[in-house]
């Protein structure tokens, strides 16, 4: 048997002040020499949603980053760009963060600028997606509630129906009529199978609209990612608030959503999406929290 590569490791709990809330994020701080075979495999040792691998700066961008899934590799996502800043900032890579930081990873999906926004020792980072709102094709109601194991009548259509949506990475947004559906929602295989075979990729970002501190309760269901379900996620929040902004009938304006993820998995998570608007087009949209530090290791890989 060939030697073993020693890795390092980080793992951060992303859109929480707490640990062992929020969306767990394993960083590989350099990831240089690794194949895609072995990030494949790391990501899948850790099974969380999300594995985040760092390389040397390429152009003018501060690092090259690779998102892995369980499953798969994916071109942009939320909690590991907020969970890699805060990572590298916190463990000194990033030089000396100011007041406000901004530094840029360069990514399958484009250039994803962070913000590292620091008051104390207290460090809060806000993701700009790479890519416009981009607002495509819907899934029928029915095969959406057979998907969810709720009936169509759960599904609320007055301000989008189930709707294919992305900047960066596509989902599709069902917006449901109470929390009590929410947290009724289930996978049905077969459901989403079906969606499947339509030909959209049934990554599903289930939501209701709350006034309990929050806007938006949400949950995300990613079977074929090898994410049964999500604690928090960031490309989706930015999605969503892009989304909903685009429908809400204001020409221009910036607009916040603080949405709570995670709550029914026992991890609750707060993200805070922003979009700017102008002249009733989406401009830019963002989504930013804080991190927390939980463990420094290293794994051994062949």
């Amino acid at each position: 048997m060939s030697n073993p590569v020693r890795v390092r490791f980080l793992v951060c709990d992303v859109f929480t002040n707490r640990r062992f809330g929020g969306n767990q994020l394993a960083v590989v701080p350099e990831a240089t020499g690794l194949s895609d075979a072995q990030m494949q495999q790391i990501a899948r040792e850790f099974n969380f949603s999300e594995s985040a691998f760092v390389f040397p700066a390429v152009d003018d961008c501060t690092r090259r980053v690779r998102i892995f899934t369980p499953a798969t590799e994916v071109p942009f996502a939320g909690h590991p760009n907020v969970g890699t800043a805060f990572v590298l900032a916190s463990i000194g890579e990033l030089g000396e963060i100011g007041p406000r930081t901004v530094v840029t990873f360069d990514e399958k999906a484009g250039r994803v600028p962070v913000e590292i926004h620091r008051d104390g020792t207290d460090l809060r980072c806000v993701v700009t997606a790479p890519q416009p709102l981009s607002v495509d094709g819907v899934v029928d109601r029915a095969l959406a509630g057979a998907a969810l194991s709720l009936s169509p009548d759960d599904i609320v259509t007055s301000t989008h129906p189930p709707q294919v949506a992305s900047v960066g990475l596509p989902f599709v947004f069902v917006e449901l009529r109470d929390r009590d559906a929410l947290a009724r929602a289930r996978i049905d295989m077969s459901g989403f199978d079906a969606i499947r075979a339509t030909g959209v990729v049934p990554d599903i970002l289930l939501y209701a609209r709350s006034d309990d501190g929050f806007d938006v309760r949400a949950r995300m269901f990613a079977p074929f990612d090898g994410v049964p379900e999500d604690p928090a996620t960031g490309s989706a929040a930015a999605c969503l608030g892009g989304l909903l902004s685009h429908y809400n009938g204001v020409a221009d304006g910036t607009f916040t959503w603080r949405i709570a993820q995670g709550v029914e998995m026992g991890r609750p998570s707060a993200l805070i999406a922003e979009a700017d608007k102008a002249r009733g087009r989406i401009v830019a949209t963002r989504v930013g929290g804080h991190a927390v530090m939980v463990c420094d290791g290293h794994m051994l890989t062949d």
